[in-house]
């Protein structure tokens, strides 16, 4: 799908609209019978005022009505999409369901182009528009079909989109389409490697993606393999590969946008390709969408490739410790005690909390970078969901004035991009959980504050530098009948390292 930004004369506005020659121009109309100026401006034989005053349309939030043959227009069709209560501006939630409704309907259309002419929306600037709408079309195209032998059938709808803006917003409406069409792209593949089963989203898959973006991208990748892992003494890492025959892999990705000087801002995700739990078995309901548990490191991959699209002037580094999580007679056993990178014993209590323990090793060695800040992503804890449910990333960061900054920079980019997170205590009352008799510190911390007690052990590892963590379980994927990945948390971390360049 092509997208592209169409200028009129806000000076001439709302009879600008009458003019552009498309397949179908899309406007919006409200609830209590009211038409938006675009609409106004298209409706000089009163076709559209009669559409809304015979109930063919309610103008409800996600409604929509496709007229034909309207008179005194350059456009062959006109879709009326409903933006809900008119108010001084249209609320973002309402004008989603608007693009999102348009995309449905003009799946369906003959037209090869379309505009899509909306309203303003309350306070939010041209490029939240131009982002929300490009998502919401690459949404409705995308299909998770590339293993089925028959695949799903494409719509023949609208293949160009274009967004009409007036002239004074054409930059900053242009920029943010570049970017938002590598946003989009980011998602896609982090939705195409969430999806993938584990016996194709292996490791080694997930480092070959890795190569890819670094060759497309002009990037560099280091990927070590298990000797080289063990060379590092890496042994919290290497112990979640002991019942597996697949190859671990540590992925390193650097986007070298900005000055060599710079810190970078390091990524880091987790990448079990599946989760069976080990020794400490998970029940065999629902056990297959633990291919998602590699979510925090498709995200990463997912953001490097945004980031690499868009020539973010950044210095950005992702790694991905990636490896499975099965057991074996040679698996780690609950009561094994492993040393990790950084010297710190762990004791296995159980094998299910198997992220932390490559996670930890791989913020040992992010200290390497001397990064500005290090954000680790991971489906690390069922508390996650259980507290936030899947409307929000659990967000959790030391409480000190350079990460209560940290902080208010990610839960501003989740706001900013529609990919929100809330923010948890990291106290260190949590630790007495985490207390061993046999080792520095035990794997869990029991069932009270599962995702707390787990981002307090992540804590210990990240002492060197700021530090953030990120706990997608609820998030990265639906369940059920919409089973899929979401791309999330890509627009929230695509949208933090926009802000940090700019």
């Amino acid at each position: 799908m092509d997208f592209s930004i169409k200028t009129f004369d806000a000076k001439s506005a709302p009879s600008a609209h009458k003019a552009i020659k498309t397949g179908c121009i899309v406007v919006g109309v409200f609830e209590n019978k009211k038409i938006t100026p675009a609409a106004a401006g298209l409706d000089k034989q009163g076709q559209i005022a009669a559409a809304l005053k015979s109930g063919d349309i309610s103008g409800k939030a996600g409604t929509a009505l496709l007229l034909r043959n309207v008179a005194d227009i350059a456009a062959e069709r006109v879709l009326l999409v409903g933006l809900g209560e008119e108010t001084d501006a249209v609320a973002e939630k309402s004008w989603q369901q608007a693009a999102q409704a348009a995309a449905r309907t003009l799946a369906t259309l003959g037209s090869n182009d379309a505009v899509l002419a909306l309203p303003a929306v309350k306070d939010r600037d041209i490029a939240w528009s131009v982002r929300t709408a490009v998502l919401a079309f690459r949404e409705s195209i995308f299909r998770a079909d590339a293993l089925k032998s028959k695949k799903d059938s494409a719509a023949a709808g609208v293949k160009k989109i274009a967004i009409a803006v007036a002239a004074a917003e054409a930059t900053a409406a242009k920029n943010a389409l570049l970017q938002s069409v590598a946003l989009a792209n980011g998602m896609d593949l982090t939705k195409e490697l969430g999806n993938l089963p584990p016996n194709v989203c292996t490791p080694t898959y997930l480092a070959n993606t890795a190569k890819k973006i670094a060759a497309d991208y002009k990037m560099t990748t280091e990927i070590l393999d298990r000797k080289q892992i063990q060379a590092l003494k890496m042994g919290s890492f290497l112990s979640v590969t002991n019942g597996t025959e697949e190859p671990p892999k540590f992925i390193v990705l650097k986007h070298n946008g900005g000055k060599a000087k710079d810190a970078p801002v390091v990524l880091v995700g987790k990448g079990i390709t599946f989760d069976s739990g080990g020794i400490s078995l998970k029940p065999g309901a629902g056990m297959d969408e633990m291919k998602y548990d590699m979510g925090g490191a498709a995200s990463v991959i997912g953001t490097m490739r945004a980031v690499g699209e868009m020539k973010l002037k950044l210095n950005v580094v992702a790694i991905v410790p990636s490896c499975e999580n099965m057991p074996s007679g040679t698996a780690t056993r609950p009561g094994d005690v492993v040393t990790s990178m950084s010297g710190q014993t762990i004791e296995v209590l159980n094998t299910d909390a198997e992220g932390r323990l490559i996670l930890c090793d791989a913020l040992t060695y992010a200290e390497r970078f001397k990064p500005a800040a290090v954000i680790d992503v991971a489906t690390l804890t069922g508390a996650c969901v259980t507290s936030l449910g899947h409307h929000n990333s659990g967000l959790f960061t030391r409480h000190d004035d350079a990460h209560d900054k940290l902080a208010a920079e990610l839960l501003a980019a989740g706001r900013q991009s529609g990919d929100t997170a809330w923010r948890m205590p990291v106290e260190e009352a949590y630790n007495e959980q985490l207390k061993s008799n046999f080792a520095d510190m035990a794997n869990i911390g029991g069932p009270a504050g599962g995702s707390i007690t787990a981002a307090c052990f992540l804590e210990r590892f990240t002492k060197k530098y700021t530090w953030a963590h990120l706990d997608i379980a609820g998030t990265a994927w639906k369940s059920g009948a919409s089973k899929g990945s979401t791309g999330r948390p890509v627009p929230l971390l695509t949208t933090f390292l926009i802000n940090r360049a700019g």
